[in-house]
């Protein structure tokens, strides 16, 4: 999510696996470490014990257009999920900055971070040009270390004019930006990722991690994909986030056929550990 995505490199792994992929079995052997189910009343907002509401409106390096709010019109729990509105609405955030579009992002940082694991969230997406929301873990040391040498795992992203795939990706120094460890995931024809909900998940442990959706396993990274010159990052405790952002160097600004307001709704986020 941290940068711009305009290729799909994955160092010789498949970029794109098909829906016939085999499904797995959920296993046996993880023990649930954190979760949160969104079951808080119609309108609340997030529970502030588990969450922090990033806000802003400078880009976030993507050059973005949102203001993030921390307004239920934009945030809340609602009928057992957590929701995220993306509007088209003139607003100007607490930064001063001025937008034609809010929307909300969230994090774990500081509240719970964990080094290796399942990590996996069930989460129905927006539609439309210029949309863009995302699941994802970022390294707890990013502040001193600085991106992208804190590591980043894109669980789940998609951008509007792909409504049928999402990209898996994981980077790193040397190995980021542009060219990430990434693979993609497609629908068959006639199928949209915006249609319902889909469970988005990566396994990580020492030396890979392994992407599923809907429990079909469609990439794995492992120490081994990036070259023998660059760092491996993947090491230490992550942190969540949960973001829809509006426009951007990738997914490119809405146009007239967006409809607003959009929804990113988030049943559950859980995270296990090996038994």
């Amino acid at each position: 999510m941290h940068r711009f995505l305009t290729t799909i490199v994955t160092f010789g792994l498949l970029a794109l696996v098909p829906l016939t992929s085999v499904p797995r079995a959920f296993p046996q052997s993880w023990k649930l470490s954190w979760s949160d189910e969104f079951n808080g009343p119609d309108g609340a907002p997030p529970d502030s014990a588990k969450w922090e509401i990033v806000t802003g409106g400078n880009g976030f390096g993507n050059e973005e257009l949102e203001e993030y709010t921390a307004r239920t019109e934009n945030i809340r729990q609602e009928h057992g999920n957590l929701v995220i509105t993306a509007r088209h609405e003139s607003f100007t955030g607490v930064d001063g900055i001025h937008r034609e579009y809010t929307s909300a992002r969230l994090q774990t940082k500081g509240k719970f971070e964990q080094k290796y694991g399942r990590f996996e969230a069930r989460i129905k997406i927006p539609k439309g040009q210029g949309m863009w929301p995302a699941f994802w873990l970022l390294g707890d040391d990013n502040t001193s270390t600085g991106w992208p040498g804190c590591g980043e795992i894109d669980i789940m992203e998609n951008v509007g004019y792909e409504p049928r795939k999402i990209h898996g990706s994981m980077h790193g120094p040397g190995y980021s930006g542009d060219s990430p460890l990434t693979a993609a995931y497609s629908l068959p024809a006639g199928s949209k990722f915006a249609d319902k909900f889909h469970i988005f998940a990566v396994e990580w442990d020492a030396s890979a991690v392994r992407f599923y959706v809907d429990h079909h396993l469609y990439e794995t990274q492992t120490t081994d994909s990036i070259p023998s010159s660059k760092h491996w990052v993947f090491d230490h405790p992550f942190f969540i986030l949960l973001n829809l952002a509006v426009g951007g160097r990738w997914p490119k600004d809405p146009d007239a056929t967006t409809q607003f307001p959009q929804q990113m709704l988030v049943d559950y986020v859980r995270v296990y550990t090996r038994k």
